[in-house]
Parts: structure tokens; C-alpha cells; sequence
């Protein structure tokens, strides 16, 4: 049904700032968008919604969360992300589906207050400049008794295959460490995302560690994802000098664990957390 611009991105306002490089849409899917939509399935089953609510799925990426919430029969789901490229992927994706794409800033979004039934966001939070003014945001564009939920990759811990390159490349470059989602985000743990919703005011707040299979079928699939230079991780690799580079590539490729026919199977680790609004 298109693609719509927020009434700030109109006025032309430039969204909030984030972490990372997020303009190739397809590069994305392979990198980390492919696993988020498994993540993004067991989230949704956990919040166990029923059906016909009005859904608003902010910093919706390629549309791996809104693809799941279809799944529950809502009466509508409004997305909102600030990269065209990522919402024209998500649009032919999802073709079809009634989703009502928008380019905005989650950090200002452009609804009324108690406009929808539930506001909830996949691995987007920790990479905003500031993620408790997004988890307002949430918050108050949702009704009384609504849900607001999100969850966020565990770059500190949980991404096994994510650690893979980072674990080497510390041992090579000392300012890698500075690219690293695990150690620069302010929110790193199931402890900071409970806290981050119980300051919104949210009740009955609930966390949850999900955990998803990443495989791969050898090191070229493995290692490829990280060549389109997406994210944050990947944006680190691709910026390297092609010597350092090569330098890590073989390093991760001597150190991971590889399967006797080649295959490399790891897992990726998100934190969820949901509260209803009072």
C-alpha cells in the first residue's frame, strides 16, 4: 500500500541519530534480518496477543516483527522506520498484507496519544541515541490496558556468532572495541531493558531471554554477511584496511567452531521485555 512520510520527516526534520550503518536492505536480511525473523516469531508468541488489536511495530527494519504480528489477525498494524530502503524491502515482502509502512523517528513519533492497542519494537532500542525517549514514546502512543514490548540482540553475551569476530579482532586492533555493540550500548543486559520499561511507568513488567540457531553451512556462508556492511559488526569489518582484514577473517576462521563436514552452527540471543500501560 506504499510507502508514507511522517509529518517531522515532512517538515524536514532529520531523524533522532543512531549507531551503525542501515541503508542496504537486502545486505541486512542476510546479515542479522534473517534470524530476526525467527526471534521475532517466538516474541510474539510469548506476548500471546489476541486477535483485532491495533498494532504499531516502531523501528520495524525489513518487517520481520510486523510479518509475525499479521500472523495473530490484527485489525491493523501501522510500521515505522527511519530507512526507505528497508521499508520498500519490507513493503514487496509483506505485499498484500494491509501494513501501513511510514518513514519517522521512533524517538518522535507522529500518532496521538492512546492511538494504539499495542507498541512493540525488534532489535532497535539500543542502537538510538536515546532509547528511554523511544520507550516514552511507546508508551504513550498506546491505550490504557494496551501492551508495549520489545526486544533487543544480546550483543554483550548472547550472539555467539557475533563474539566469534570480536573475540579476535580485540587481539588485533585496539579500538575495536569501541565499535562493539556489547561494551558502547547503554543497554546490555535483561536488567536494563526491565528497568528501561519500569521507568516509563509500565506495570507488570516481565523479561525473557530468547534464543535462536544460527547455521551455517560452511565459513564462506558464515563469513560473507559480514561483507555488506550493515549494522555494526559488519560496518567494523568492511571499514578495515584489506590487510587487517584478511588478518581477522583468518584469525575467526581458525578459532570457530566448525562441524567435521564444515558447518558452523552457533546461536543468536534476544532480550524481551513487555509491561502493560496504566
Amino acid at each position: 500500500m506504499g510507502i508514507q512520510r511522517s509529518a517531522s520527516v515532512k517538515a524536514g526534520n532529520s531523524p533522532g541519530r543512531s549507531k551503525g550503518v542501515w541503508n542496504n536492505a537486502e545486505a541486512y536480511e542476510l546479515y542479522i534480518g534473517r534470524w530476526g525473523r525467527l526471534a521475532a516469531r517466538k516474541f510474539i508468541a510469548w506476548l500471546a496477543p489476541p486477535s483485532d488489536l491495533k498494532w504499531l511495530d516502531v523501528g520495524c527494519g525489513t518487517g520481520a516483527l510486523s510479518e509475525a504480528i499479521i500472523a495473530t489477525s490484527p485489525r491493523s498494524v501501522t510500521a515505522v522506520d527511519r530507512s526507505e530502503s528497508y521499508l520498500q524491502l519490507a513493503d514487496k515482502m509483506l505485499a498484500g498484507t494491509g501494513v501501513k509502512w511510514t518513514i519517522g523517528d521512533a524517538q518522535d513519533l507522529q500518532f496521538a496519544d492512546g492511538a494504539f492497542d499495542a507498541a512493540v519494537s525488534a532489535s532497535m532500542l539500543n542502537f538510538l541515541a536515546d532509547p528511554s525517549l523511544a520507550a516514552r514514546e511507546m508508551c504513550r502512543v498506546t491505550r490504557s490496558g494496551g501492551q508495549v514490548a520489545a526486544y533487543i540482540w544480546d550483543y554483550a553475551e548472547g550472539m555467539q556468532y557475533l563474539r566469534a569476530i570480536w573475540s579476535v579482532a580485540f587481539k588485533l586492533d585496539s579500538g575495536a572495541i569501541h565499535h562493539d555493540e556489547g561494551h558502547r550500548s547503554s543497554i546490555r543486559s535483561i536488567g536494563d531493558m526491565e528497568n528501561l520499561f519500569a521507568a516509563c511507568g509500565l506495570g507488570q513488567v516481565e523479561t525473557l531471554k530468547i534464543q535462536i540457531p544460527t547455521r551455517f553451512a560452511d565459513f564462506d556462508a558464515y563469513w560473507q554477511p559480514f561483507l555488506g556492511g550493515q549494522g555494526t559488526v559488519s560496518s567494523y569489518v568492511c571499514g578495515l584496511d584489506k590487510q587487517l582484514c584478511e588478518e581477522l577473517r583468518e584469525g575467526v576462521r581458525r578459532t570457530i567452531p566448525t562441524a567435521s563436514d564444515g558447518s558452523i552452527s552457533l546461536t543468536a540471543q534476544a532480550l524481551a521485555v513487555r509491561g502493560k500501560r496504566l
